[in-house]
């Protein structure tokens, strides 16, 4: 009941698969199908041409799934009423579009993978943009356990162009550029004075956080595009399509570092990752195999590998880390080789010396700028012993004694005897 609330309607092998994937078949499924039935909490639908059942909730259903459902804030899909012609009496609304059942079957194909809790799906989630357009997933899932805290997913059966594709790709990347309501005034003004305002803002605080989880890698949410009902060719031109006109919403960016030659990671922090797979490949090899194309790379990967950035921000971390040591060191070898050798002893400068005759402050007492700190200190210690050698050369003289005064009665007038 709580998988036909989310998904509206089933067929027992899309059920069996949503919550007894560990059963080897859908007879259990469809037996607890007839039981509900019989309590008028389910009904069939309608039978496909491969004589599938289609499986809906009763009007009695859908309010006990609303019951098991919206307190654990789960939106439940809109009843499934049955409606007739008024003329003819017969039933409309019957059919089951492809389109439905390829969003099932992969919400199906994840949970047997064991990616997902089948209460981790949504449909229909709608993200506004700025402009009030609703961008619509057709599926969410949250895995966590798995590896993955969150992925919005498009299933696409060739029915739109490989540009619409795009398009819904720019819608995404911009609802993660977002503000919230009530954002700070500073981070709002900021955004507001220049294009790219909103790359200096964390993601915690822009409004798919306050939406989702955190994804636990670099960038915005990721999104996947599951092909359905077509060739191999067509799926390889729309990625081609897709790779090229929507390079600036997933592709990664080079760092700003001062060594960009050492520098090879990438800036994933504005992008969207964007996985491709489809819908035949889930249902034959398991959505946990390596199925899934990351836009930018060559190749096929498991989900979490193909999220991963093994050339992110990790890595730039250690190549900086790396980058700048390496340039210390250069630094230090290229000081050392111009570090100066004194003239008299061959000796080479202290770091003291050195900054002692350079420094203007210090260098017109730094005396004979050729020689190192220890020589430097020897001409002080002669210098200052020679002066000391002096003053006490000085002091040792001896002093003029002191004789008689001059006789100065001869003068004009003399004593006569």
């Amino acid at each position: 009941m709580q998988t036909l609330g989310i998904f509206q309607r089933a067929t027992p092998d899309q059920l069996w698969k949503l919550t007894r994937p560990d059963n080897q078949h859908d007879k259990l499924v469809r037996d607890n199908l007839l039981d509900l039935e019989d309590h008028h909490l389910v009904r069939i639908d309608l039978v496909r041409e491969d004589q599938r059942q289609v499986w809906v909730l009763t009007k009695r259903g859908h309010s006990e799934a609303k019951k098991l459902l919206e307190p654990k804030g789960i939106r439940v899909s809109a009843l499934r009423e049955k409606k007739y012609d008024p003329d003819t009496g017969e039933l409309l609304g019957t059919s089951y579009d492809d389109h439905a059942a390829a969003v099932t079957s992969t919400a199906a194909e994840l949970h047997r993978a064991g990616i997902g809790h089948r209460l981790g799906f949504q449909t229909e989630i709608g993200h506004r943009l700025a402009d009030g357009y609703v961008q619509r997933a057709d599926l969410v899932v949250r895995a966590p356990e798995a590896g993955v805290p969150v992925m919005l997913l498009e299933i696409d059966r060739r029915s739109e162009d490989a540009h619409d594709l795009v398009v819904k790709l720019r819608r995404y990347w911009e609802w993660g550029r977002l503000l919230p309501k009530g954002a700070a005034k500073h981070t709002v003004d900021l955004v507001r004075s220049r294009p790219d305002g909103i790359e200096h803002v964390d993601h915690e605080q822009r409004l798919w956080r306050r939406v989702y989880p955190p994804t636990g890698r670099e960038g915005l949410v990721p999104v996947a595009f599951v092909f359905a009902d077509t060739t191999e060719a067509k799926v390889a031109n729309t990625v081609a399509v897709r790779e090229e006109a929507g390079r600036r919403y997933w592709a990664p960016r080079r760092y700003d570092t001062l060594y960009p030659k050492a520098v090879t990671a990438r800036d994933y922090r504005q992008a969207v990752p964007v996985v491709v797979t489809t819908l035949e490949q889930l249902q034959e090899h398991g959505a946990g195999a390596a199925v899934w194309r990351r836009l930018g790379r060559t190749g096929e990967q498991t989900l979490t590998a193909a999220l991963d950035n093994p050339d992110g921000h990790a890595l730039y971390l250690d190549q900086e880390a790396r980058a700048d040591a390496a340039d210390q060191q250069r630094r230090a070898a290229q000081r050392e080789a111009e570090r100066p050798v004194c003239k008299r002893c061959g000796r080479k400068f202290t770091d003291e010396r050195w900054q002692e005759i350079t420094v203007h402050r210090t260098a017109v007492r730094a005396g004979d700028k050729s020689v190192c700190g220890p020589c430097r200190a020897d001409d002080v210690a002669r210098e200052e012993a020679a002066a000391e050698a002096a003053r006490l050369e000085a002091a040792a003289l001896p002093e003029p004694q002191d004789g008689p005064e001059p006789d100065r009665g001869r003068g004009w007038f003399r004593r006569r005897t």
